[in-house]
């Protein structure tokens, strides 16, 4: 791979910009992949919570946990939900709880087969130290500059 700058030149390059252009670039290609196959990246986000559950979990609790991922918000998380219950990959009792249907299943196993593909086109020629240090850095990063992010 050819880089933008040398060595020398890369080391004195803004983190700022080089951690928006991946965030823009990887989100980007996944929205366009998720969306080619008909749902977007947070009804994944809701379909995955529910198929990986060890429990069932109540729509609260999904919509609570998935609403800072990428800033999206709670009542973006409650659309996502009715809109994945709507396309009948899930189904909520009268008490909140979500469970996946047939359909979710198989749509599931479709799109994760999709984010799995995915994951190694990200990672092609990356190796697990190289990434493992990166997300240690970022998160220096974060930690030095007062910020605050998690993720499950």
């Amino acid at each position: 791979m050819e880089y933008s700058h040398s060595d020398t030149d890369l080391i004195k390059q803004p983190i700022g910009y080089w951690s928006w252009a991946a965030h823009k670039a990887v989100i980007t290609r996944t929205r366009a992949a998720l969306a080619e196959i008909g749902t977007t990246q947070p009804q994944w986000w809701v379909l995955a919570q529910v198929a990986r559950a060890d429990t069932v979990k109540t729509r609260t609790e999904v919509a609570r946990l998935l609403q800072n991922y990428l800033e999206v918000g709670l009542a973006t998380m409650d659309a996502e939900i009715d809109r994945s219950i709507a396309h009948g990959w899930i189904t909520e009792d009268t008490e909140g709880h979500l469970a996946l249907t047939e359909e979710g299943r198989a749509f599931y196993d479709k799109a994760a087969a999709l984010q799995d593909e995915l994951w190694e086109e990200r990672h092609a020629g990356v190796s697990d130290e190289e990434y493992l240090i990166t997300l240690k850095v970022l998160q220096r990063f974060i930690h030095n500059t007062g910020g605050r992010a998690w993720h499950h």
